[in-house]
């Protein structure tokens, strides 16, 4: 599985932190990890929580990523940006159970964090414990087992629903502000990271031509 990580802007600095407690779980399991930033406070390339949501409908929509970890202060805001782009189900994990839980039940595409509130002591030892609940094993297998059916029959309407109510990916892309979405794509890695990955060659080409 390739695992996308962002960063927000008021978290930048813990960057570093993240992807060494994500890539010491999830490499050893045959996943990829790939560090969209931010790297440091200092980027040249700021990312606010409501791009993080963009670039993370952009990496899962066009298949450059298959699982987006993401967060911000709260993780409330990531996770609102995300949940507001097509194809993509976030929750909001702060503890092992919330990824266990939001695995087994839920089986989403991305995860938002709080990197602020309650990140304290230890606080790398928990990114960990939430990583290998998550990451570890199979997902969508359901909690309890005996209402497995129920909740994959639910998942398949939630994603009918959202596909419904939501735009294809490329739609947004051309609709949103583009300034936005400059902002959101204009990372150091980005080019390098995305294009090499990206399986939608429309929605790679569209960017590409942003970007000239």
């Amino acid at each position: 599985m390739k695992i996308a990580l962002i960063t927000e802007n008021s978290q930048a600095a813990k960057n570093g932190i993240i992807h060494e407690a994500l890539t010491d779980i999830a490499l050893p399991l045959g996943h990829e990890v790939f560090n969209y930033g931010m790297y440091t406070a200092e980027d040249s390339a700021s990312l606010t929580y409501v791009m993080n949501g963009l670039l993370a409908g952009i990496l899962l929509n066009s298949g450059a990523a298959d699982f987006v970890v993401t967060g911000c202060g709260t993780g409330m805001g990531s996770m609102l940006a995300c949940n507001a782009m097509p194809g993509v189900f976030c929750g909001l994990v702060i503890d092992p159970t919330d990824a266990f839980l939001f695995g087994q039940i839920n089986d989403g595409n991305a995860i938002s964090m709080p990197y602020a509130k309650g990140f304290g002591w230890a606080a790398e030892l928990n990114l960990r414990d939430c990583y290998a609940k998550l990451f570890d094993g199979e997902r969508g297998l359901g909690y309890p087992k005996e209402r497995a059916a129920i909740m994959a029959k639910n998942r398949g309407i939630l994603k009918d629903l959202k596909a419904a109510s939501c735009h294809d990916m490329l739609t947004v892309l051309k609709t949103v502000d583009q300034d936005l979405l400059k902002a959101a794509i204009a990372g150091e890695k980005f080019a390098e990271l995305f294009y090499a990955n990206c399986q939608d060659e429309a929605i790679a080409d569209y960017l590409r031509g942003l970007s000239a």
